[in-house]
């Protein structure tokens, strides 16, 4: 449906960036955690950041104006529940997918000059530097999951699977709960070397060590671990072209066991690739990401999972953003 537009409303979408840059900032040069600890003045903020103490009063006016602050006689403070969710000593800290955003607010920045060349933007690191930003990514994908993982475990059930294998898992959110659901399972997470650090310690704290297998390789490059008869691949898909998935799920369907499944979640669009908004406005995101990822329809997914060999292909769930569920099954064959 067409919407008609007010010039005020078109002129509040676009400042709409203004107050997303002030907490991304904030989030970049770590305030939340500094100011959790005690009332500081600007100038002492400043001191304890390396930063200009002009433009620190200025941000940490912008934060007390937006509400994640508050100031009293020239000492700024953080409530409690605010350094919970943007301090990295918070037990709901979503500062790492704060962090992340930022990261892609500076390649969406560059979308008009993406659209003309159609290649990627140019990558620059952070002020936390190219490690701390990977590291932003790995968090942001646990903040993303950690919410939603109970729900979409639900709506697979009955889970039976021995053995798990999770392409591209991160810090191990996704396999965790599945061993949860799955008490007798083991598994294995596959991801890049530079990944596999992070989720060790994440696995080990709670608990998990001697059920997950730590595989690092690239899917691009290198074979899938085999063995499993589950193969879960969370938020992967979108990242790759249709050629590059076509070459990934045959990998998949030829690492797994003689009967297994495979569960993609992703953004799942419809046939006019305008819906879901959010599924329109995510390909943009890869658009300004990667050299040919995007968001898909269900029957590109079914033909690209058909030409691989599996033999059954159903869409178990449709959401309005990353977590819709498509199932794929490997058959036995007749000896």
């Amino acid at each position: 449906m067409v919407k008609c537009w007010t010039s005020d409303e078109i002129l509040r979408m676009v400042r709409a960036f203004q107050p997303a840059c002030v907490l991304i900032a904030a989030a970049e040069l770590d305030i939340f955690t500094t100011l959790s600890q005690k009332p500081m003045t600007a100038q002492s903020v400043a001191n304890e950041l390396h930063c200009d103490q002009r433009a620190t009063t200025i941000l940490l006016d912008a934060l007390t104006a937006l509400g994640f602050l508050t100031k009293q006689e020239n000492k700024y403070s953080v409530l409690p529940e605010t350094a919970e969710m943007l301090s990295e000593t918070g037990n709901s800290s979503q500062l790492a997918a704060v962090r992340h955003l930022g990261n892609c607010l500076r390649r969406w920045a560059q979308l008009a000059e993406v659209t003309q060349t159609g290649k990627p933007a140019e990558r620059s690191p952070s002020i936390r530097g190219a490690d701390a930003d990977i590291a932003a990514f790995i968090g942001a994908m646990e903040n993303f999951s950690t919410s939603t993982t109970a729900n979409i475990i639900e709506k697979l059930q009955p889970l039976t699977f021995r053995h798990l294998l999770d392409i591209g898992g991160a810090c191990g959110t996704w396999t965790i709960a599945f061993l949860r659901s799955v008490p007798q399972a083991k598994a294995t997470l596959f991801d890049l070397p530079d990944v596999i650090p992070m989720a060790r310690r994440y696995i080990a704290d709670a608990g998990f060590s001697n059920r997950i297998n730590l595989v690092a390789g690239d899917y691009y490059k290198d074979e899938l671990p085999s063995g499993a008869d589950f193969v879960w691949l969370s938020a992967i898909a979108h990242q790759n072209s249709r050629e590059q998935n076509r070459a990934l799920f045959t990998k998949i369907y030829n690492s797994l066991q003689e009967t297994g499944v495979l569960v993609i979640r992703d953004v799942v669009m419809d046939e006019s690739r305008t819906q879901p908004e959010a599924g329109a406005l995510f390909a943009v995101n890869m658009l300004v990401s990667t050299e040919g990822g995007g968001t898909y329809t269900f029957n590109e997914f079914r033909e690209y999972l058909l030409q691989a060999g599996f033999q059954k292909v159903t869409l178990i769930h449709k959401d309005e953003s990353m977590n819709s569920l498509i199932r794929a099954d490997k058959i036995a064959t007749a000896k």
